[in-house]
């Protein structure tokens, strides 16, 4: 069997090859974004080595972006085959030089690979996708079972976490607004059609997706059965309209009373992952240095249990100038690494009270967009100082949003209390909530060192 063949070319990669490599590149002639061309291997431990250029990064540009890369993915495997070989070991051609984030471009990565095997498993015997750090590592053993599931249990998973788009035929991303729809003829109409064989439904059970753990082979992974799993845009599109309808119907009472607008219909699983991935994805391609400067979230150290801690600072939201669109990227940009396992919230309501707070809605939209590891992964939430106020917001938020997150709030009078859950040294505190528990509970029972802001518990007697 022909060894691997690696695409991309590297400092590192010239380096290991030898001279010969950089010397037989400076004859191709550069190479175009989306295209491949293929070297010898000189020095390096394979047959070939294929040269791809992947695309920049804009928000702007996202579905060019992701075709681009699509086709360098795409270009390299055709490559393979057109030379003869059957094995290649593909890294990651997306960079943080060319700013692409990195789980949206892992999963144009997978699906592009999938979409070609589909019709070439016969001329292919090996795909490796090599990574070069751990967060590359887990994404790709977090998004290979849904688009290579291996038993019942993964497909099933596979059918509920795929994101809502997962490409054509080749990978690439589709645009509804541009596909050509053929409609059924008319009912009596007197155009006669010829006789075409009946379809034959296949069970999903028996798509081939699904494959012995010992077995390795392609075969069992691959077979058009795959975009079974993803419902057509239309009916998509028709199913999300009803839902909307029939949530907006009624006296919205909730806008009444200031809550805000709760309504909306609930995500399935694939539109929360496809919302949170295309919000992560935005973040990451945006420079949100202003929002980090106003100090509203930051990253604590971990609770008494060892799970890492979110801090919020409810007086610094000033939300007059504050642009919530941005601050929402820089959540969940700032949630994305501690949701990924359980972790804790350390919410500083001193003198929040002062502050204009955003609605129910707001929160509502926050939550979703979050996703469902939030929900699953957060342990608790800690909430000092606690007023009237916000204990009637957090019963609403617990009865008309989500009863599941919000039953797991715990209200913390004193600055005591909330270090039996996160020790003193685990958290930055800013002076006026030292202040404030002060005035609340006027020092009864406690002492605080004024030089390090350390509270200590009064001996009694």
């Amino acid at each position: 069997m022909p060894s691997s063949t690696p695409p991309m070319s590297s400092p590192g990669l010239h380096a290991a090859a030898g001279p010969g490599l950089a010397e037989e590149c400076a004859t191709l002639g550069g190479c175009r974004t989306g295209m491949a061309k293929m070297t010898n291997a000189y020095d390096l431990p394979a047959r070939k080595v294929i040269h791809t250029v992947g695309p920049k990064y804009a928000v702007k540009y996202h579905t060019a972006a992701e075709n681009a890369l699509s086709h360098c993915y795409r270009s390299c495997l055709e490559l393979l085959i057109e030379n003869g070989l059957e094995s290649i070991a593909i890294g990651c051609i997306y960079t943080e030089a060319k700013n692409y984030p990195r789980e949206p471009a892992a999963h144009v990565a997978i699906r592009t690979v999938r979409r070609f095997l589909e019709k070439q498993k016969g001329k292919i015997t090996a795909v490796v996708f090599c990574t070069t750090t751990s967060s590359d590592t887990e994404i790709y053993k977090r998004l290979l079972p849904l688009y290579f599931p291996r038993d019942k249990k993964e497909e099933e998973i596979a059918s509920l976490k795929l994101p809502a788009d997962v490409g054509d035929e080749n990978g690439e991303t589709i645009i509804d607004e541009r596909k050509i729809r053929i409609k059924p003829l008319p009912a009596g109409s007197s155009i006669k059609k010829s006789a075409a064989p009946a379809p034959v439904d296949i069970p999903l059970s028996d798509s081939g997706l699904t494959r012995s753990r010992n077995s390795f082979k392609l075969d069992s992974y691959l077979d058009p059965a795959f975009m079974s799993l993803i419902k057509d845009p239309d009916l998509r599109r028709k199913e999300q309209w009803e839902k909307s309808v029939q949530a907006n119907k009624g006296f919205n009472w909730a806008k009444l009373v200031g809550f805000g607008d709760l309504g909306g219909p609930p995500l399935s699983a694939a539109e929360d992952y496809s919302l949170h991935s295309r919000y992560l994805a935005k973040a990451n391609s945006l420079n949100l240095s202003e929002i980090a400067e106003m100090k509203i979230i930051y990253r604590g150290g971990v609770d008494s249990e060892g799970r890492p801690v979110m801090v919020v600072v409810g007086a610094h939201f000033l939300l007059r100038c504050l642009d919530l669109e941005r601050f929402i990227l820089y959540v969940i940009k700032e949630f994305e690494p501690l949701i990924q396992k359980p972790y804790s919230i350390v919410y500083f309501h001193s003198a929040a009270s002062l502050q204009v707070q955003p609605d129910l809605g707001f929160m509502k939209r926050l939550q979703q967009i979050l996703g469902r590891k939030h929900q699953r992964n957060l342990h608790a939430i800690y909430i000092l100082h606690p007023t009237l106020g916000l204990r009637t917001a957090i019963l609403a938020l617990r009865l008309f949003i989500d009863g599941e997150v919000w039953k797991k709030v715990i209200y913390v009078d004193k600055l005591v209390q909330l270090f039996r859950y996160v020790s003193r040294e685990q958290l930055t505190i800013p002076d006026f909530v030292f202040q404030h528990d002060l005035e609340v509970n006027g020092g009864k029972g406690i002492i605080i060192d004024p030089r390090t802001k350390h509270v200590y518990q009064r001996p009694s007697g």
